[in-house]
């Protein structure tokens, strides 16, 4: 333990199959969207299944600082009663280690005559904020920030001008701002993809009574949006996260005679690379129940141990499961032969690098591993040979390394023990106890 009383440590060992049905986490891109837009609207939402992680507790805070009324209610169910707009917060707005959150928060707060103060824990505060300031500069919003686009930042928002914007590179974050950014802006807003990414925040405007074009056209995905239009107040049930969901699949995956079910699961098909991927390298995944759920695709999803194979994974696939990519590295580190997945550069400017921190925990618990500026090759075990395990893994506070590699634990020769579990939180809070009830050996180092 350590001088706080938060444990320093968790170890993950082999043991017997998982085996059970649980619920994931709400998706933590929807819990954002639906705290932040029914702050701009008028009127109440109700929200029920909020991911209640760290994450979006600051987003939630971030709510309030801007005059909206924001409660929970108990039970994942919140209500956000919204002004129609944002006022000028009080004091600094501490998104923790909230990308998305203070993201798409710049782009909600560009469109009002407001200045707003941003910060983040250390993680975040190492983040390039370029990317989303960029295009919401040349609609108008001022900025003064840390060198290399880093936090601390000051916005000064409001007086926007509509702009035609195209992502260079695939961004939902981006491209959410520059939307939220031209609700309040003169003129049409038009963000064009290359790559289709993550449509939640179109499909939320909707859900709010905004009109919003999609076209695909040669050039790539054309978004359009009016500016000047006004949300109103509605209710929303947040899906279950495919990307906490992919843990539980991929422990049953490797560990043999598992089979785990997890129910809810979002399955907007923007969202799905991950389970395209495992069916590609073999596993047995069944998804029944398929259903709709607040204007977003819904089912639940079964996961049987199965014998897997290395695969070339598209780099054009990876916008729909960026954030899967450490979980589906330690599927490979249990595949027969190379699994390679290029086209992964945005994994070095998340909470962490995670190709460097993948690259070196697999090497630790004994795989090959090739990094790649924008890509990593994980040379697997083999079904017959899991992988040797037995390592130490520094996570630098990034919990999607925390809990791939506590997945790696669950089947590997040897325990695998990471660092700073307590960040888990910041997007699965009850990730050690549902493991734990599917059968993991999870416990403080």
């Amino acid at each position: 333990m350590s001088s706080n009383g938060q444990t320093t440590a968790l170890c993950a060992r082999r043991g017997g199959p998982l085996r059970g049905r649980v619920r994931a986490p709400g998706d933590k891109s929807i819990s954002h969207r639906a705290l932040i837009f029914g702050a701009l609207a008028h009127g109440v939402t109700e929200v029920e299944g909020l991911l209640e992680g760290e994450d979006v507790l600051r987003s939630a805070a971030a709510m309030r600082a801007f005059g909206a009324e924001v409660d929970a209610l108990g039970g994942g169910r919140w209500r956000v009663v919204g002004r129609g707009g944002l006022s000028e917060p009080a004091d600094v707005i501490d998104c923790g280690n909230a990308g998305t959150g203070v993201r798409l928060i710049l782009g909600a707060a560009s469109g009002f005559d407001l200045a707003a103060t941003f910060t983040g824990d250390g993680s975040l505060r190492s983040r390039p904020m370029n990317r989303v300031m960029k295009p919401l500069a040349e609609m108008g919003a001022r900025f003064l920030h840390r060198s290399g686009g880093r936090l601390p930042l000051t916005l000064l928002g409001g007086g926007l001008q509509a702009i035609e914007y195209r992502l260079p590179e695939p961004s939902a974050q981006v491209k959410s701002a520059v939307l939220l950014a031209g609700l309040n802006a003169r003129g049409d807003t038009v963000v064009i993809e290359p790559e289709p990414t993550r449509d939640h925040t179109e499909r939320m405007l909707r859900g709010f009574g905004a009109q919003v074009g999609v076209a695909d056209l040669p050039e790539g995905r054309r978004i359009t949006l009016a500016g000047g239009q006004s949300l109103c107040g509605t209710t929303i049930r947040v899906p279950g996260d495919p990307s906490s969901a992919a843990f539980p699949l991929v422990a049953a995956l490797v560990t043999p005679g598992s089979e785990v079910t997890v129910e809810g699961v979002l399955l907007n098909p923007l969202r799905t690379g991950l389970l395209i991927t495992l069916r590609e390298m073999g596993a047995e995944l069944v998804i029944t129940n398929e259903r709709d759920e607040g204007g977003e695709p819904v089912g639940d999803v079964t996961a049987r141990h199965s014998a897997l194979r290395g695969v070339d994974v598209p780099p054009e696939r990876a916008p729909s499961m960026i954030d899967e990519y450490p979980i589906l590295a330690v599927a490979a580190a249990f595949a027969e032969g190379v699994t390679r997945m290029r086209g992964i550069g945005e994994m070095r400017v998340k909470e962490s690098d995670r190709i460097a921190l993948m690259s070196a925990g697999l090497s630790a618990c004994g795989l090959a591993v090739a990094e790649e500026p924008e890509g990593l090759l994980v040379t697997g075990a083999g079904a017959n040979r899991p992988p040797v395990g037995g390592a130490d893994v520094v996570t630098r506070g990034d919990h999607r390394i925390a809990m791939s590699h506590l997945v790696l634990g669950m089947a590997a020769d040897s325990q695998v023990c990471v660092d700073e579990p307590g960040m888990i939180a910041t997007s699965f809070p009850g990730f050690v106890d549902m493991m734990r009830g599917l059968g993991a050996d999870i416990s403080a180092a």
